[in-house]
């Protein structure tokens, strides 16, 4: 892995990343960023949605494995000709996938990115100014 990932002060992890960069410039302070207000509304944003709707997904995931399980009688009811309730909720596992994956995407064009890219924007003129010997 090159460290073009975090050109100034080293990785956001690393106890020692911080002070002067090697050039002479002031490294970027990440976890004053990670702590920052708009970042701490973007983490809180996508946990809000992703640890409620993963929850509920799991949970229907494992009800139709346990009905496939222990109702077989339910799970072989007939529904249209040789077309039965397991295969139904079988292939609604199918379609709750991509209906959260289409909800994901649309929350997070709409609410994520813009966040993401106003916090990208504000530390690419960070290291630009670094770059250039400015005070940030």
């Amino acid at each position: 892995m090159s460290n073009d990932a975090h050109p100034v002060g080293g990785h956001p992890s690393d106890p020692h990343a911080g002070g002067a960069h090697p050039l002479g410039t002031t490294a970027i302070d990440y976890r004053a960023v990670e702590d920052s207000p708009r970042f701490r509304e973007l983490k809180r944003e996508h946990r809000s949605f992703v640890f409620p709707v993963a929850i509920a997904f799991l949970v229907w995931y494992f009800a139709y494995v346990l009905l496939a399980d222990y109702a077989h009688d339910l799970m072989s009811t007939p529904v249209l000709g040789n077309v039965n309730v397991g295969i139904l909720l079988g292939l609604g596992q199918f379609v709750t996938t991509f209906a959260i994956t289409t909800w994901y995407v649309h929350r997070a064009n709409a609410r994520f990115d813009p966040i993401a890219a106003e916090i990208r924007a504000d530390l690419e003129g960070r290291e630009q100014r670094a770059g250039r010997g400015d005070q940030a």
